[in-house]
This record gives C-alpha cells, structure tokens and sequence, in this order.
C-alpha cells in the first residue's frame, strides 16, 4: 500500500454515513420508485398511506400523518390540539431552533425553561413553575436520542388544561418505561430529515396520536384546510408527504431497529473507551430510557476546551459536530423573548461544553475506536 492509500484508509470518520445506508436499501427502493412514476401517484397514494399505516405499528399508536418537514408537523399538531395567537407554549432552551419557530407560527408566544443537568433534558419542576394563565401546551423535547420525563408533566397538564406535543425528531424507536417515544402525549410531530434515525432522502416529518379528532385536524390543516377539492374549511398549509420520500422510509423503517441496536452498541463502546478521563464528561442514560443514540454527545469541560478538542478531532480527520451552541433565547431571532445571558444556566453551560462525535448506525468499531483515542489525545493536550 502507497502512503497515499494508506492515508485514504485512515482519511476521515464522518460524522454520518447517508451514503451507506442508501447502498443498504438501493434496490429495493430503486423498483419501488418506479413503480410509483410509472403509476403517477406522486402526493398521498398507496405508498404514503402504506408508510402511516406501518409507522403506526412501530410505535404502536392509532394514528400517524404524513407531511412535508418536521418543523410544519410540530406546528400543525401545535394547532390541531388548540393553540393559538395570544398563547403560551412551554419548551426546553436546549433544542434546535425549529421548535420555538414551530410555536411561533401556530400564533403563540414560545415560553422557555431550563433542561436538567445530566440528560440536558426539558426540566419537569421549571415546567411546574412557567405554567401560567396563557399556557395552552407543553412541547418536551426527546433530545440526542433519548426521551423526556413526559410522565412527570401529564399531571400538571391534565391539572391545567393544556395539551403536551411531544418533538420526537430525534427519537425514532426511543422508549420510555416501554412506552414509545411520540405517543405519551396528545400528540407527537417528527422529523425524517435525512440524517435522523429515520432519515427520508429529503425533507419529510410526521404527526402521531392517538386521537382521531387531532389526527383528522391535522390531515385537514396540511391540506389547504380542504377534504373536498375547492372547499376550504380552514386556513391551512400545503404540507404533505411525497410518495418518494414514503419509498425510501418504508425501506429504512424495515431496518431502524437493526440500526437503532447498531448505535448503541457504538455509544457503548464510547462509553467503555471513554469512561473516567479527566475533564469530560460522558452521555448516561435516563432511568427508564430506551436510547435509540441519535447524536452521541460528550461534554468537555473548561473554557475555550470544547472548541480546542473540535479543531484537534478535525485535523485528525475527525468530523465532530456542536448540537447546539447557542440556546434558544439567546439567538438573535429569539432575543425580543427579554431572556438574557444567565436566564437559564444549565442550558448555557451545556451550549459551551457540548460536542458530538460521529454517530450512525454504519459505523466501525475501529471508527469508534480512533474516534476515542483521538479524543483522549486531544483532551489531555488541552
């Protein structure tokens, strides 16, 4: 082998794999696809409606909704449980900014909380103390992979009135004392952005429920608020799932559980290989959690250290990655929500430290393993 090769071999780990996964499923979707541009069944059809019917299996709840990006299932299943302008909706400073956004366009005012120090997970007691007379719904947030304490808010939601949706985007075949993740609530919105567990090859996301009545609002909203053509019955969107995207994740949905199984086995190594080194802080899972790994997400201690460490693992070839490093209200489209820096401190603290490293269901052992001697280098050098 030239040196060239040999540094071929050890070029890179990427932070994901799409590209192995596609090859895993490329001949049974490639038929797939043309049997739906031979049959012209583009939007909804046999394959959209084959995709609900299994994802609903999956995770064991009546019904699931197809539609076009995760961000528009959040606010559709926001404003099929009754949110609207002049309300308040709960979430976690530390998600990705689409959920506030999701809040923000079913018409209510986005109200933030602190996440608990060890699962960075929405907190259930400063839930408890922002309810308010406003309040209409709580979004917890199933983060990394692994699902929020929803348990613990469903009495104060029942107490109060307000309906919980769960952002189960990151959380495909996550569980929750056996429960799935994106059915403990009234109702639940996902995203099959292509690098989720459940990725579609483009955007696509969905509603889950058990309600009838919500899934049918939810139907109706994503349709220009039409069952019949030229009737209008409310103001609606135009977001709906497309039959290729539905191909592709009945493909990958027949798979997750094999995957799912394969990033746990790779967060477990991580977790063998990097237990006990000084100045890091390794992912423990909650109590009562099925962890599907979507991110595996290490916290490096010291200030300036988590940028240091980053730019170590990228000149080792390493593709590390920061979800997310800067909370909700302290992005400049959020600022007008009057939190200021020291608001929410776990939160803050975590968005300094945070930094996640390569994770997906094709990855090596031998990945793993250089991905960890490499952090173990880099942190000790820091």
């Amino acid at each position: 082998m030239t040196i060239s090769a040999a540094r071929a071999t050890r070029a890179s780990v990427p932070f994901v794999d799409l590209a192995a996964q596609h090859r895993e499923i490329a001949d049974e979707v490639l038929g797939e696809v043309q049997r739906v541009l031979e049959e012209g069944a583009f939007i909804g059809g046999p394959a959209v409606a084959a995709f609900e019917a299994e994802y609903s299996a999956f995770l064991g709840v009546r019904h699931c909704v197809g539609v076009a990006n995760g961000t528009d299932a959040l606010e559709l299943a926001l404003r099929a449980v009754g949110v609207k302008a002049g309300g308040e909706v709960i979430l976690p400073a530390n998600t990705f900014v689409a959920t506030a956004e999701a809040v923000m366009r079913a018409g209510a005012r986005p109200v933030l909380v602190d996440v608990d120090p060890v699962h960075l997970l929405i907190d259930p007691g400063a839930v408890e103390r922002a309810m308010g007379p406003r309040t209409q719904a709580i979004v917890p947030v199933h983060l990394f992979g692994q699902t929020a304490a929803v348990e613990r808010l469903v009495p104060v939601a029942l107490e109060r009135g307000v309906a919980i949706v769960e952002d189960a985007a990151q959380a495909q075949g996550a569980g929750r004392f056996g429960r799935a993740a994106g059915t403990l609530g009234d109702a639940a919105a996902t995203s099959f952005y292509p690098g989720k567990n459940l990725g579609a090859a483009g955007d696509a996301g969905a509603v889950t429920t058990n309600d009838g009545i919500i899934a049918d609002e939810v139907r109706l909203l994503s349709a220009h608020g039409s069952r019949t053509k030229y009737v209008h019955e409310r103001v609606g969107v135009n977001s709906r799932l497309d039959a290729l995207q539905a191909v592709v994740l009945r493909a990958k949905l027949r798979r997750l559980e094999a995957w799912n199984a394969r990033r746990r086995a790779a967060a477990e190594l991580y977790g063998q290989l990097l237990a006990g080194v000084p100045g890091l802080v390794v992912p423990r899972t909650m109590p009562g959690n099925e962890d599907v790994c979507h991110l595996y997400v290490v916290r490096v201690l010291g200030e300036g250290r988590r940028e240091q460490v980053r730019a170590a693992l990228g000149a080792a070839g390493i593709a590390a990655a920061v979800h997310y490093p800067t909370p909700v209200h302290l992005t400049p489209a959020f600022r007008f929500l009057g939190y200021g820096a020291g608001t929410f401190p776990v939160a803050e603290a975590a968005a300094s430290q945070i930094l996640s490293l390569p994770m997906h269901p094709h990855l090596a052992a031998e990945q793993v393993e250089r991905v960890a001697e490499a952090v173990v280098r880099a942190v000790g050098q820091c």
